[in-house]
């Protein structure tokens, strides 16, 4: 792997607890380039910088581009600890399918994950909730107008030190149902991790917050009826002590902390279904006081607890606004196992 050394490092943050989420980055980023004579060629490691590109590239015009999002630790004991990168390189090439991207060699990505976070392993903060975000992305690079597939791309893997994806940490969160813009339909990108699929997602965004909201709970498009995600997360309902998730059905994104969340779940003997799950019954079940717990999986947020929804002109506390057993246990399981404070049964961490 060429290396490019950089001759000036950046001042490393001091304070973690100021951390916030994707403010800073390290000093070096994984780059690759494709054109259609060499394929994905040039794997190099160089200092992070500004890329230069003619206004009339593809990604400025037609959004053909796509990204991940997964993280590394670094615990008492110094040991490095990434969290399922395979999964996300092998998500990130189906989402590369589905947007006409070539796909890439896994083995040559991983390869310059692992150079670059042994490079730049004095980055990792360890203080409690805190992590190093890694963010490959791949983006059309063709300077040329009209709509088709580029002929260009390239690929890059950038880091940063983050703490906690919201400002409250693991407070509960407030979630507004929204009922009248959607965020994919089956057939859809939303299976994909494109980046055209958030800024479809932003109004809803800006509409919940300015009603005092956290995140929208989408519903499906054809019916408006299902829940499907909420902005950066996959959702879970218990609704008398059965975890209900909704079903992937082609416009929800297959989230690697939902999948891992479940896993723990049929691990541990508790009751979890994958269905399809209708805001009615879930307002029912909260209406009747069923609605035992409610809480939200991703990369950034890793667990985060829901205390309030409102549907409409409805609107129910969950839990009384208090992180529940289930979604404790849940963050506790997955975090020791990140970290390294639990036994990884599952053999999900790669060690650097």
């Amino acid at each position: 792997m060429k290396i490019i050394k950089t001759e000036k490092l950046k001042a490393k943050p001091t304070d973690t607890s100021k951390l916030g989420f994707g403010k800073f980055f390290t000093d070096y980023m994984f780059t690759m380039k494709y054109d259609e004579k060499n394929g994905w060629h040039d794997a190099q490691i160089e200092p992070y910088k500004n890329f230069e590109f003619e206004p009339s590239t593809a990604i400025f015009h037609y959004a053909q581009g796509i990204f991940e999002g997964l993280k590394a630790f670094k615990n008492e004991k110094g040991e490095i600890r990434i969290f399922r990168p395979m999964e996300n390189f092998l998500r990130l090439n189906r989402s590369a399918e589905r947007v006409c991207i070539p796909t890439f060699d896994v083995d040559v990505a991983m390869d310059g994950l692992k150079e670059l976070i042994n490079l730049e392993k004095d980055w990792i903060p360890t203080a409690k909730g805190t992590a190093l975000y890694i963010r490959p992305t791949i983006i059309a690079t063709e300077g040329a107008l009209g709509v088709h597939a580029s002929h260009n791309y390239i690929f890059y893997i950038i880091l940063s030190p983050v703490g906690s994806y919201y400002a409250n940490g693991l407070e509960p969160t407030k979630i507004f149902v929204e009922d009248f813009y959607v965020r994919s339909a089956v057939g859809g990108t939303g299976e994909a991790k494109c980046m055209g699929n958030y800024a479809a997602s932003l109004i809803a965004g800006e509409k919940a917050k300015k009603l005092g909201f956290d995140q929208v709970l989408w519903l499906d498009a054809k019916e408006k009826k299902y829940a499907e995600e909420v902005g950066s997360m996959n959702m879970f309902f218990v609704i008398n002590n059965e975890v209900i998730t909704p079903m992937l059905t082609g416009s929800i994104l297959p989230g690697i902390t939902r999948k891992s969340i479940i896993e723990i779940l049929k691990k541990n003997g508790y009751k979890i279904t994958e269905r399809r799950i209708s805001i009615n019954e879930i307002m029912k079940a909260a209406k009747r006081g069923k609605l035992n717990e409610a809480f939200g999986t991703g990369t950034a947020a890793v667990v985060s607890p829901v205390g309030l929804i409102q549907y409409k002109d409805e609107k129910f506390k969950i839990n009384d606004e208090k992180m529940g057993a289930i979604t404790s246990f849940l963050y506790d399981t997955l975090t020791g196992i990140q970290t390294g404070e639990k036994q990884d049964d599952f053999n999900w961490v790669t060690k650097l």
